[in-house]
């Protein structure tokens, strides 16, 4: 009854979750153009992650695992399906899911392992995979009502199926961690005072949260300005956190318009919903547009993103050390994926189809002044 009465009041005032104010690009967040002007390594046919086991970089594009060698990419695994998530085994070969709704491991120790299911609960839509302590995984299930490329209907339709799970390759087992997330997007595993931590995105409540902990997820950073994605751990502690596209006004007040938003669903074509997207700019048709978003040809300084690069870095406490942006005016926009190996971050810009790779301590030291 409390909390009803409560969800009521905010919606009457406008603050709490029905507030549509959006935090600003400010200190640790302050924009810059590190993504933009990143080194593109390749141009891919459909990128959607990477991994590294510390020595090589590998990416997910397609049905295709490639390994980034001297003279370019290699083809090193091929599937019958779409990779939706890899990461890099211990003692060789990789943890893969296909089309998200299934997670198979080729080559390695524990070759031929494959999970449909955990906890008595089929897959739906995974889209991220790590590996922790003792070679488990950390999977995420962004939704279990919409495939893993639909996130856009489950952002518009006021998703909350998300879940996160753990398998153990040793034993074959598995079991839930976390479930009713507002898409989880992203899992991985902190080093903390007293033991291992496990961290996750909940895409829709811009935030990541801490697992294991009694009742509720509790929040680990909270009120980023965009939507969080794979969480990948930092060499020296932390975690790197891609954000694949901004929160906007706008947006913010079509999630809190139930009828308007129902009748968008309904009636229009996706690409032209009043929502983020990985990538604009591409026709006159979309809906922000124009004079909304430039003057005299000059972009305004406060047009409103439908498409950004964003990359966070996490302290081990969840605080933002710093940020690496591709604004408005960019193209290395959809940032889903990051992966530390060798003193460089790689990153998928999937609204580009581009594989990315910047120096890590060149860009702190830019940053740095």
């Amino acid at each position: 009854m409390i909390a009803a009465l409560t969800e009521w009041k905010d919606r009457l005032l406008g603050r709490g979750d029905a507030a549509i104010t959006v935090p600003v690009f400010d200190g640790a967040l302050k924009s810059n153009r590190l993504i933009e002007d990143a080194r593109i390594l390749a141009t891919l046919d459909a990128p959607e992650d990477l991994a590294s086991d510390g020595h090589s970089v590998f990416v997910a594009d397609g049905s295709r695992v490639l390994a980034l060698k001297p003279h370019g990419l290699e083809e090193v695994q091929r599937c019958a399906g779409t990779i939706t998530a890899l990461a890099c085994m211990p003692g060789g070969g990789f943890a893969l899911a296909i089309d998200g709704r299934e997670v198979r491991i080729e080559g390695g120790p524990h070759h031929g392992k494959q999970w449909a299911a955990a906890g008595g609960q089929r897959f739906n839509a995974v889209n991220a995979i790590t590996v922790g302590q003792g070679g488990r995984l950390l999977v995420t299930d962004g939704s279990t009502e919409r495939g893993w490329a639909e996130w856009k209907r489950d952002l518009m339709s006021l998703g909350r199926s998300g879940r996160v799970f753990e398998l153990t390759p040793a034993d074959g087992g598995g079991r839930l961690l976390a479930d009713g997330l507002h898409h989880a997007f992203g899992a991985c595993e902190i080093s903390a005072k007293g033991g291992a931590e496990v961290w996750a995105s909940e895409s829709w409540r811009h935030h990541v949260v801490r697992l294991g902990t009694a009742g509720r997820p509790a929040p680990v950073t909270d009120a980023l300005p965009g939507y969080p994605s794979r969480l990948v751990p930092a060499a020296d502690g932390g975690a790197w956190l891609t954000c694949f596209t901004l929160r906007t006004q706008l947006v913010e007040f079509v999630l809190r318009e139930p009828t308007y938003r129902k009748r968008m669903l309904a009636e229009i074509d996706p690409a032209y919903w009043i929502a983020p997207a990985l990538n604009s700019g591409n026709t006159f048709l979309e809906p922000m547009q124009g004079a909304q978003l430039k003057m005299m040809g000059v972009v305004k300084p406060w047009a409103p993103p439908r498409s950004y690069g964003l990359v966070v870095r996490l302290d081990p406490h969840g605080l933002v050390r710093y940020s690496l942006h591709s604004r408005f005016d960019g193209k290395n926009h959809g940032v889903v994926a990051a992966a530390e190996c060798s003193g460089q971050l790689y990153l998928i810009a999937k609204g580009s189809r581009r594989l990315l790779a910047l120096d890590i301590a060149a860009a702190e030291k830019e940053l740095n002044g």
